[in-house]
C-alpha cells in the first residue's frame, strides 16, 4: 500500500467516523417560503459546523402547531429546535418548556432586534427565550393596473369602506379575477388571525374588562357580516379553504386585485421568478373604520428549544447561524436582497441597498410599528396580543370559533347561528378554566 492510498484511507475513516459522532438536531418547521428557503442553503451551516447535521420535518401550519404543542408539553424530546409564533414563546417560557437563549454568540447583537418582536420573545426574567426569523405585520397588497382600471387611487392608509368599493369593481369573475382574497381556512392562526385583527378595527374584541366573551355585541356582528358579504360578492369560490399559502398562490397567479395579509408576503408577489404579477403590486396599510384602530398584527415565526432537547449547545449554534445578520448577507447573495428575511433587525432597515431592492420595506416596518399588542381594541381589553389573545386556552379557543366562522364563510350556517355558538363555547370553556367566576 503506498502512502497516498494510506492518506485517502485514513481521511475516509476520519470523515466516516466523523459523521459517526455527528449529533442530529431535528427541526420543526413552517412549509413556507422563507424557512423553505433556509433548508435550501444549510450546507452554509453544516459545512461549519461538521459535527452538526440537520433532520427536517416541514409542516403546514395548523398541522405544526399540533404537533409542537403535544411534544413540549410532554417534554417529548421529538424535536431539538421548534419554529414557534409570538403567542407561544411567553406562555411557555413562563411554563418551563422552552431553554433560554443564553449562548448565541458574541457577535449575535441582541440589540439589534427592533422592540416590538424583542419584546414578544422575551420571558418576565429579561432573557430571550426564542430567535426571530422573520417578523411581520399585515398589509394590504394589491395589482395597481386593476386599481387604476376601476378608476381608483389606493390611499397610504385605506378604510374598509374603500377596500369593499375597490374590490367589488376590480372583480372580473369572467377574466378570473377575485376584488379580494382573504383567509378562510379555519384556525386560531388562520382565519381568526386575520378576523380578530379585523375585528379591532370594527371596534369588536374578544373579552371584556371581567374576560366575558363579545361574541353577542353588535361589533363582532359588523365584523362577521362585512366579511362575509365581501368574500361572497369579491372573493375566490372555496374561500373558506384558503389560508395564508392558498391566497399567495391566487395572487401570485394573478386572480386577486388585493390580499390583506401578512407583510412578509411582499418579497413573493413582488418576485419576478415566483409571481406574474410582480411588476404591477402596491402596498398600504391594513385598513381602519375610522375608530382609531387598524387591522394590522404583530407576529413573528421564531426558533426555540425546547426543554426536552439533549442537545442544546448545537440547537443555539444552529438558532444563531439561522437568526444573524450573516444569515441575512448570505440570502441577499443567493437570492437578492428583496428575499431576506425581513421584520427583524433595526440594521436591515438602515441598509441602503435593502431599502432600494424591496419597495415594501417602509410600509412593512411602518406597519410592524404600528401595531399595539397592549392595547389592541377600541375598548379596553384584559389582555395582550393584537390578532390573538396570549391566554393558553386560546390555542383551543380560536380554532373552534375559527371552524365557525368558516363555515358561515361556506354557507353552511348563518352569521348569526355561527357568532351564537361562538359566544356559547367560549363562555363555557372561559368558565370552566376559572377566568368568569
Amino acid at each position: 500500500m503506498n502512502l497516498r492510498t494510506l492518506l485517502l484511507g485514513v481521511s475516509s475513516a476520519a470523515l466516516l467516523c466523523g459523521f459517526a459522532n455527528a449529533e442530529t438536531l431535528t427541526i420543526a418547521t413552517v412549509n413556507n417560503g422563507d424557512m423553505v428557503r433556509m433548508q435550501g442553503l444549510t450546507e452554509d451551516f453544516t459545512t461549519k459546523n461538521p459535527d452538526i447535521q440537520l433532520e427536517w420535518v416541514t409542516l403546514e401550519e395548523n398541522v405544526l402547531r399540533e404537533r409542537v404543542t403535544t411534544d413540549v408539553a410532554t417534554k417529548g424530546g421529538q424535536y431539538d429546535i421548534m419554529t414557534i409564533g409570538t403567542y407561544e414563546v411567553p406562555i411557555w417560557a413562563k411554563q418551563g418548556w422552552l431553554v433560554p437563549l443564553d449562548n448565541l454568540g458574541a457577535d449575535y447583537d441582541v440589540d439589534d432586534l427592533l422592540p416590538a418582536i424583542r419584546s414578544g420573545l422575551t420571558g418576565e426574567d429579561g432573557k430571550l427565550y426564542a430567535a426571530p426569523f422573520y417578523g411581520e405585520s399585515s398589509m394590504v397588497m394589491y395589482r395597481k393596473d386593476l386599481m387604476e382600471k376601476a378608476g381608483l387611487t389606493m390611499p397610504d392608509a385605506p378604510t374598509w369602506e374603500f377596500i369593499a368599493d375597490a374590490a367589488r369593481k376590480m372583480t372580473d369573475r369572467n377574466a378570473g379575477i377575485n376584488g379580494i382574497c382573504l383567509r378562510g381556512k379555519a384556525g386560531w392562526g388562520e382565519n381568526m388571525a386575520f378576523l380578530t385583527a379585523t375585528a379591532n378595527a370594527f371596534g369588536a374584541r374578544w373579552f371584556d374588562e371581567k374576560w366575558t366573551p363579545q361574541f353577542d355585541q353588535p361589533e363582532w356582528k359588523n365584523t362577521l357580516d362585512f366579511y362575509v358579504k365581501l368574500m361572497n360578492d369579491a372573493g375566490p369560490q372555496g374561500a373558506s379553504s384558503n389560508g395564508f399559502n392558498e391566497n399567495l398562490a391566487l395572487f401570485q397567479q394573478g386572480n386577486c386585485g388585493m390580499w390583506i395579509d401578512a407583510t412578509v408576503a411582499a418579497s413573493f408577489v413582488s418576485n419576478p421568478k415566483e409571481s406574474t404579477v410582480a411588476d404591477k403590486v402596491g402596498y398600504a396599510l391594513a385598513p381602519d373604520t375610522g375608530l382609531g384602530k387598524r387591522g394590522n398584527w404583530l407576529w413573528a415565526w421564531n426558533l426555540a428549544i425546547p426543554a426536552g432537547s439533549q442537545k442544546t449547545a448545537s440547537a443555539e449554534k444552529f438558532i444563531a447561524w439561522a437568526t444573524s445578520k450573516d444569515y441575512t448577507k448570505l440570502v441577499a447573495e443567493k437570492e437578492g436582497w428583496a428575499n431576506v428575511p425581513p421584520g427583524t433587525r433595526s440594521s436591515l432597515y438602515a441598509n441602503e441597498e435593502y431599502e432600494k431592492a424591496a419597495p415594501f420595506a417602509k410600509m412593512t416596518l411602518d406597519s410592524i410599528n404600528a401595531a399595539d399588542p397592549k392595547n389592541p381594541a377600541v375598548k379596553p381589553v384584559p389582555y395582550v396580543g393584537v390578532q390573538f389573545v396570549a391566554i393558553p386556552e386560546f390555542q383551543g379557543l380560536g380554532t373552534t370559533v375559527g371552524q365557525l366562522f368558516s363555515a358561515a364563510l361556506a354557507g353552511q350556517m348563518s352569521v348569526d347561528d355561527a357568532l351564537a355558538q361562538a359566544q356559547s363555547v367560549t363562555t363555557r370553556e372561559m368558565t370552566r378554566a376559572g377566568y368568569i367566576k
